[in-house]
């Protein structure tokens, strides 16, 4: 309670100074949270950017470290994605620009496909107000709805041999909203999905540019549950083999970040 306390006052703190000069020119998060407005034309409340600010600060880490570690083990299970991947990234030459290697279409395409195993399985809860049919089903009001990421994911009918990583199908069709939802959809549709996307292509591109590496072996790596989230059952062990020191490696910024 006191450490909360304690960051709530650096929060609170840095809310009030932006209230007390305001910049429009600013790009930083907080200043474009204070200047989105509801449907009725309102503004958010200090609470609700304190708790807008501290979802970003503590959430998302895990789920982007485990969305990395099933695309590590995925790239390097199959040769053939590691090796289009590599020749994407090599036609960057030196020095890419991050912007550039995220509109990378294969790399999108590897990342897209992780929704395989996605890291958030579920929606979170919707409460029935009032009573209709859907799909056949009767639903009362007070009735709860959870929707299923993992099994979407699956539907054979939108991903053939679903149980298959292909990022090639993400280069064939493009996907609706309600056919891949990795971050949720509708209005409370993460919050971090652009930050998250830019720094797993970053992220990886920097390592497969800089190093070879390889599985540590070659077991089968399935997901199991974690509270919210699913994860690897273990970790994916991987080893360097060789360092590409030639080999592009984006230079980051301040700015780029």
């Amino acid at each position: 309670m006191r450490r909360r306390h304690q960051v709530d006052k650096l929060i609170y703190d840095q809310i009030q100074e932006h209230r007390a000069h305001p910049d429009p020119s600013r790009t930083d998060i907080l200043t474009l949270l204070m200047s989105a407005r509801g449907e009725a034309g309102e503004a958010m409340t200090d609470v609700e950017l304190r708790d807008e600010l501290m979802t970003l600060l503590v959430a998302g880490h895990e789920t982007t470290a485990t969305a990395l570690a099933w695309a590590l083990y995925w790239i390097h299970k199959l040769p053939s994605v590691r090796q289009k991947l590599l020749q994407e990234l090599n036609s960057l030459g030196d020095d890419p620009d991050p912007s550039a290697i995220f509109k990378l279409p294969y790399l999108n395409a590897v990342c897209c496909d992780l929704r395989i195993y996605p890291v958030g399985m579920l929606l979170l809860p919707r409460v029935v107000k009032a009573a209709r049919t859907l799909m056949g089903y009767e639903l009362a009001p007070g009735t709860v709805i959870v929707g299923s990421i993992y099994l979407t994911h699956r539907r054979e009918d939108l991903y053939p041999e679903p149980e298959q990583f292909k990022p090639e199908r993400f280069l064939e069709r493009q996907f609706s909203p309600y056919e891949y939802l990795p971050f949720g959809g509708g209005s409370r549709r993460c919050i971090g999905l652009s930050f998250a996307q830019f720094e797993m292509k970053v992220v990886l591109a920097e390592m497969l540019s800089r190093f070879d590496l390889a599985l540590a072996d070659n077991r089968e790596v399935k997901p199991v549950r974690r509270g919210l989230v699913s994860a690897p059952n273990g970790s994916v062990r991987m080893m360097v083999t060789g360092e590409r020191l030639h080999s592009p490696t984006p230079q980051l910024t301040s700015s780029s970040v």
